[in-house]
């Protein structure tokens, strides 16, 4: 039965429900709206937006709504425009943007009173990472071991910390914090040098600049009379203060979040700004949305019985009209190979069934995951897609090694040459590569310029297996020391190279491997076109938000999902947890939870044990496919109520180690 409310005459309110309506109509005061997935957050803001302007009559350049992507922001003012539509002026929404647009724009206006000109210019990543390359090089600090982006993200952390760079250095512990201690100060000179910001110096000095300057805060205190705030789960220390600033005299601060969805902590997201939000505003109004219109009853059964293992999380009664539904699928296969020709399977029959390619998507924990789920599609002739990421073969460090391998099997092979010759980096300059060149890239004349022991790699081949040669490869060149730099993505592109390797433990020589890997890059380029009927591969990160008919979560096993380096702290395991949590709830129809016995990981078989969170689902939600069940997990899915098996998971874990 419906919870909506037909008696409200207001046409802006006619399609909410009661929940909805109570949380738009919310005037005065802080508000936290805690929305669940599918619920309609992002109706809630719009229209509450719009009920502030047309009911309320309180001018559009009053209103501060704040979001995380460009993407949300013009949603909010497209939507907003349409609600408003009957009004002669169409809205405009002047301060409705993310954090950093609103934050340049008042240093635009006002960063003249803590001495930054409205002229100044904004470094994106690789700017940053060249201004403190040259710092590196003019202090005598090897790049190599301190990379220039690592040291960037170091000191973006500070920064969304709210540390300046003289008081870094009281923070710092070890010798790379205190090397990068020596680095920070000198950054921030090169860049008021060059009158630049980063994204980061965007919050810290508008922060800074209501702090020295207090008229310039009470005229944006007053500016922004009602001020909105998107995935407040998902704000760092720098946005937490910066929106308590700007709310501190009125209090009308109206956050909308989920901290079962808090899944960015790497990125410097803090999850107690939305736990704590009635310790900071002891007055605040909950308002909590609950019913769901995107899964079926099942799913979201599914999705809260895992969730409601994590000790810190806001309890939501997710409902659905869409009563029931199908069960969730757990299918554990013997081996990877098992796991994802049902995979397959399963696609091709949701096909048969009416589906199209464009209502599947398919979830990994990492982007190396997706390497043998894209291959298999390719086989299938299954048009695919990666969402917010690169085809595994067309990412860099994967093209790297492959180079590295073809000019052992082909030295005359100058477009690897010219990829490799310099990776990693040995200060081969224009002419030499000019003069290697014109010498039809001679083995010897390689060997003397670059270091590389060709001969003996070339000499190898024929005794070693693909995979063993690999090795040699990545050991002889450093590759992998010099690509794990620290860096946010070093992990997954490590995971990649040795997903690589993977790959090569299948072949007996080198010629099969690599021609192998030239039919399926030249299978898949007729595809490259963007295709919206197509199968959906992405992270469980890049999920976040979007929505997909049918959903197959594969992997689950432990050490893969929870990822190996989160299953030691309890926080860690949590965070994976809500992970799973935004995982399931992406389905409209029907989830897929898949897992395999044994593995072929990083180039070794490895026995699997099944991911915690499928024992966390009662059984009478799951339809249950694959190897002998009693066997594999036990008993735990004879009474959903007995613990035991947990606890024997958890004992076993004592002896299995994760490569």
């Amino acid at each position: 039965m419906s919870k909506n409310n037909s008696q409200d005459k207001s046409e802006l309110l006619k399609k909410l429900n009661l929940q909805q309506i109570e949380a738009v109509k919310h005037l005065n005061g802080p508000a936290l709206v805690v929305a669940g997935p599918g619920s309609g957050k992002t109706r809630v803001l719009t229209h509450r937006v719009a009920y502030l302007i047309k009911e309320k009559k309180i001018p559009e350049a009053n209103i501060l709504c704040v979001t995380f992507t460009n993407k949300a922001a013009d949603e909010i003012k497209s939507r907003v425009s349409v609600l408003l539509s009957n009004n002669q002026e169409s809205s405009k929404l002047p301060w409705s943007g993310t954090f950093h647009s609103i934050c340049s724009k008042i240093l635009r206006k006002d960063g003249i009173n803590i001495e930054i000109p409205p002229s100044y210019v904004i470094y994106d990543t690789d700017d940053s990472s060249d201004v403190i390359k040259g710092i590196l090089k003019d202090f005598g600090i090897d790049s190599k071991r301190f990379h220039p982006k690592a040291v960037w993200e170091t000191i973006s952390s500070a920064k969304s910390e709210l540390v300046p760079p003289l008081d870094y250095e009281g923070y710092a512990q070890g010798y790379y914090q205190r090397t990068v201690a020596k680095v920070y100060p000198e950054y921030q000179k090169r860049l008021k040098d060059n009158n630049a910001l980063d994204f980061d110096d965007l919050l810290f000095e508008t922060v800074r600049l209501f702090d020295e300057i207090p008229h310039i805060l009470e005229k944006y205190q007053n500016l922004f009379k009602y001020i909105l705030v998107d995935e407040y789960q998902d704000t760092n220390k720098a946005q937490y203060i910066l929106t308590k600033q700007l709310s501190n005299s009125h209090k009308n601060i109206f956050v909308v979040g989920d901290m079962s969805q808090a899944i960015y902590s790497f990125r410097g997201a803090d999850f107690r700004n939305i736990l704590n939000f009635q310790k900071d505003y002891p007055e605040a109004k909950i308002y909590n949305l609950e019913q769901n219109y995107r899964s079926t009853q099942n799913i979201l059964d599914a999705a809260k019985n895992v969730i409601k293992n994590n000790s810190t999380h806001i309890p939501l009664d997710l409902w659905t009209e869409n009563e029931g539904g199908e069960k969730v699928v757990v299918f554990s296969g013997g081996t990877d190979k098992e796991e994802i020709s049902f995979v397959i399977n399963e696609i091709t029959n949701q096909i048969s069934l009416g589906k199209s390619f464009g209502d599947v998507a398919v979830l990994y924990r990492t982007n190396a995951q997706s390497r043998a789920m894209e291959e298999a599609l390719i086989k299938n002739n299954i048009p695919y897609r990666i969402f917010g990421g690169v085809r595994f073969y067309s990412r860099k460090e994967i093209k790297d090694i492959v180079a590295y391998l073809r000019v052992i099997h082909n030295p005359k092979d100058s477009v690897s040459w010219k990829r490799i010759i310099n990776i990693p980096p040995r200060g081969i300059g224009q002419k030499t590569m000019e003069k290697l060149k014109e010498g039809k890239w001679d083995i010897e004349e390689v060997e003397k310029v670059s270091k590389l022991p060709l001969s003996k790699w070339i000499k190898s081949k024929e005794a070693l297996s693909t995979n063993e040669l690999m090795d040699i490869v990545l050991n002889d060149t450093g590759y992998i020391k010099w690509l794990d730099d620290g860096a946010e993505e070093a992990l997954s592109r490590v995971e990649n190279v040795k997903e690589l390797r993977s790959v090569a433990s299948l072949f007996v020589n080198l010629e099969d491997f690599l021609e192998n890997i030239s039919l399926i890059e030249n299978t898949e380029k007729p595809s490259d076109v963007k295709n919206t009927n197509s199968v959906t591969l992405l992270t469980v990160h890049s999920a976040k938000g979007l929505e997909f008919g049918v959903v197959f979560i594969i992997g689950m096993e432990e050490g893969l999902f929870p990822h190996a380096q989160s299953i030691g702290e309890a926080q860690d395991l949590e965070e994976e947890r809500r992970l799973c949590y935004v995982a399931i709830t992406r389905a409209k129809e029907k989830v897929y939870l898949t897992n395999a016995k044994s593995r072929l990981y990083f180039g070794n078989i490895q026995a699997n044990l099944p991911s915690r969170f499928l024992l966390e689902i009662p059984s009478k939600l799951i339809d249950f496919k694959g190897i002998n069940f009693t066997n594999y997990f036990g008993n735990h899915f004879k009474s959903t109520s007995d613990n035991d098996f947990l606890d024997d998971l958890d004992l076993n874990r004592n002896f299995f180690k994760w490569e």
